[in-house]
């Protein structure tokens, strides 16, 4: 299991003295503000004056200069992102703004998702329409294998003990080919890669934009099929549908390189199907290696993602077929035994 890097004493200690000397008060206090899936973490200051964010990002384990480099770029274009207001890169400490509130997830409701979802797009159009800068990577080749390799090693290898046999691992393979294809063949712009709901945040005039340091000039349907098929908030086929299509009609306005309807639609089922298959190997891999397990009891989550949309298209019935065949009654004979 790898240690959080968070709660290590001398760490704590040094963290506070920062932030102390930062906001010139020595009687200020930390709080954990969040817990992060990776080894960044967030602390809300508590003193006489404002509340503040600090940003903790180890730097032998969470290089804060990616961070950084995409703030900068979406705040210089236009993105809200949280204000810097203090920033000591050796040491990976941030002083941020206090964005205050609850994330996108913990107020979205049946009543208020449209409004908050038209927001959300606001910012990804926002995103979208930034020149990629020289050096930023890509949603390739190599990420896509190592996407395919997280479901195969970690879901059904370390969680459900399947070991495929020949047929069976063609049959993976074909699907996770053409689901490779397709995100090489959709136009390019930048990829938040996480832009679902609890990396944004309602603020006054619209929403900002959290965790965003993995960006890369990727496929344009991987977002908003992330926005819209949250890891950890459901919603009714029918109601993402009218979504997508929503954001669909204001991206064609706005000059992002979408494709027709039919095609885009099509193009973020099968975005999501890739996506899905990776975050179930991310869950098991932060459940088996890290100790964080709360991530794997939305697991079902994903299994339901697969059922509602695999049906959908018969070029990836190879998948559909393994996933009845294989990763139910896996599934099944594991939560029996819990």
């Amino acid at each position: 299991m790898t240690p959080d890097p968070s709660s290590d004493p001398q760490r704590a200690q040094q963290r506070l003295h920062w932030a102390r000397t930062a906001l010139g008060d020595a009687a200020v206090t930390l709080e954990r503000a969040s817990v992060d899936a990776g080894f960044r973490s967030y602390w809300r200051t508590r003193g006489a004056g404002a509340n503040r964010i600090v940003m903790d990002s180890p730097p032998d384990r969470e290089d804060v200069r990616p961070w950084l480099r995409i703030h900068d770029l979406f705040e210089r274009h236009g993105v809200r992102v949280p204000h810097i207001e203090q920033r000591d890169v050796d040491n990976g400490f941030l002083l941020l703004e206090d964005l205050g509130g609850p994330t996108l997830a913990m107020v979205l409701d049946e009543a208020n998702a449209d409004a908050h979802f038209d927001a959300a797009i606001d910012q990804l159009l926002a995103m979208q329409r930034i020149p990629a800068p020289d050096g930023i990577g890509e949603f390739g080749e190599a990420l896509l294998l190592r996407d395919a390799g997280l479901f195969e090693e970690w879901f059904l290898g370390h969680h459900l003990g399947i070991t495929l046999d020949c047929s069976e691992s063609d049959q993976l393979e074909l699907a996770q080919r053409r689901l490779m294809d397709n995100a090489h063949a959709q136009a390019r712009v930048l990829v938040h890669r996480d832009f679902m709901p609890r990396n944004l945040m309602p603020v006054d005039g619209g929403t900002a934009v959290l965790d965003f340091q993995d960006t890369v000039l990727g496929p344009v349907a991987y977002d908003a099929v992330s926005l819209f098929k949250d890891a950890f908030l459901s919603w009714p086929l029918a109601r993402v549908d009218g979504w997508l299509a929503r954001y669909h009609q204001r991206a064609q306005a706005a000059g992002i390189p979408v494709p027709s309807l039919p095609v885009f639609l099509r193009d973020a089922d099968w975005l999501g199907v890739q996506r899905h298959l990776k975050i179930l190997g991310i869950f098991a891999r932060l459940h088996y290696r890290d100790g964080k397990s709360k991530y794997i009891a939305d697991v079902p989550r994903f299994i339901a993602y697969l059922d509602e949309v695999l049906p959908r298209h018969p070029q990836l019935a190879s998948l559909a077929e393994l996933l009845e065949t294989r990763i139910k009654p896996a599934l099944a004979a594991k939560a029996a035994a819990a």
